[in-house]
């Protein structure tokens, strides 16, 4: 058996051209949504990614607002920045882009977004309604990988309902709020939040319907460890030997039912759901 590619990029695709009709059709109304970011730094990582949300905003028609600021940057500098951002009536949703240079306080920061603006749902606030709401629609952004993972699931049509489900990694922008995510009422799965003091991995993944693996070790995911016809989400991802490489051993595609490539699964699918937020925000 050879596992379903749930193709991120082709289902990113179609989604950035179901938004480009509704920002059409806000764009009718006056209302045009606007995506800042504010970049920090000279990382050729983080350049890359800004870059590419910003050339996402180009194709489904939302405005984009760059902010650069060199690494010798003050908080004092960043602050006034992100002020900016908050009263900017162009901008209906923005990001600061992780990491921030060494000696910044990044919650803190963080924690200066306009909670309506926070295009990556991360805000402590929108991460607080995320807890508190267990059902019914969800008005403020929801985090953009988690939220992604749940779109790949429900437009392969991957059982939800009654799930088991194994996230391995409990960091803030994936198995954390993934957890709440798959644990709504609509989505209804039973999750374990594994972490690197969890007993028995292994184990816990095996009885898994679905498989979430975001912790940026390379291969960590043995193909023994899946049920078979097992869906497997790979979203760490870590450079070996100049290669970019999931957290999923390969092998695992001849065992599961389902398998997101890494990189082109959930990567593409965290940048649409951004675009989603920003869309809404406007709305």
């Amino acid at each position: 058996m050879t596992a379903i590619s749930l193709d991120g990029l082709g289902t990113a695709k179609a989604i950035k051209s179901e938004l480009a009709v509704e920002v059409q059709a806000l764009k009718a109304k006056g209302i045009v949504p606007g995506l800042g970011t504010l970049l920090v730094g000279d990382d050729p990582g983080s350049h890359s990614y800004v870059g590419g949300k910003h050339r996402d905003c180009a194709e489904v028609g939302i405005d984009s607002i760059r902010i650069d600021l060199p690494a010798t940057a003050s908080a004092k500098d960043v602050q006034a920045a992100i002020r900016d951002l908050n009263e900017a009536k162009e901008v209906t949703g923005y990001i600061i882009q992780l990491p921030l240079p060494s000696g910044m306080d990044s919650n803190a920061l963080l924690e200066m977004i306009d909670p309506a603006k926070d295009a990556d749902g991360l805000h402590p606030i929108n991460l607080g309604k995320l807890v508190m709401n267990v059902s019914g629609e969800m008005k403020s952004p929801l985090p953009c990988t988690p939220n992604g993972i749940v779109e790949l699931l429900k437009r392969f049509d991957v059982p939800t309902k009654g799930a088991e489900v194994a996230i391995i990694g409990r960091g803030l922008t994936v198995g954390r709020p993934l957890s709440l995510l798959m644990t709504r009422k609509g989505i209804d799965s039973t999750v374990t939040l594994l972490h690197s003091a969890s007993k028995d991995i292994a184990a816990a993944v095996k009885r898994a319907d679905i498989v979430v693996a975001a912790l940026g070790q390379p291969h960590f995911v043995k193909p023994e460890w899946i049920k078979e016809g097992a869906a497997v989400l790979d979203v760490g991802i870590t450079r070996v030997d100049g290669k970019l490489t999931g957290d999923v051993h390969p092998g695992v595609n001849e065992v599961a039912g389902f398998l997101s490539p890494n990189p082109g699964g959930v990567g593409p699918m965290t940048r649409a759901m951004l675009l989603k937020n920003v869309v809404l925000a406007a709305s």
